[in-house]
């Protein structure tokens, strides 16, 4: 049974990868970033965002709002490390609600869900690297 599930995990992982890979522009560092954020993206995100990144109503903003994402690259490795309260407008809509951060998160972790979220929702082609992240932390108020 442990030689089944390790084959099936080999095999998800290298259609992941093929499957990012085949992506125009987008880089083998970049598919290999975004494989491992979805997976963190899975645990940590995605019970309030959804699996599509569509959010919640109101109450959690869709992560498919390509001009926020780009607008602040830089902020959000601190959003997902330390969390964000008070209004936030995300496609020309206001949601209220806190998110809480994942504090425990390395930087290259927040790296790799970021990679996976702007990627998969945000049309980007770009890998967050782990210095970026760094440096983004770094400057959080």
């Amino acid at each position: 049974m442990r030689k089944n599930l390790i084959a099936v995990l080999g095999v998800s992982v290298t259609y992941a990868l093929a499957v990012y890979s085949c992506q125009p522009n987008v880089s083998i560092e970049t598919a290999q970033y975004a494989v491992n954020g979805q997976k963190l993206y899975g645990v940590h995100c995605q019970n309030c965002h959804g699996a599509k990144g569509e959010g919640l109503g109101m109450l959690y903003p869709p992560l498919t709002d390509t001009a926020y994402l780009a607008t602040n690259r830089a902020a959000l490795a601190c959003i997902v490390k330390n969390g964000l309260e008070g209004p936030v407008i995300v496609d020309g809509k206001t949601y209220e609600g806190a998110m809480p951060g994942i504090p425990q998160l390395s930087a290259v972790e927040i790296a790799y869900i970021l990679t996976y979220v702007t990627t998969r929702f945000g049309n980007s082609t770009n890998t967050y690297s782990q210095d970026e992240v760094k440096e983004a932390l770094e400057q959080c108020q």
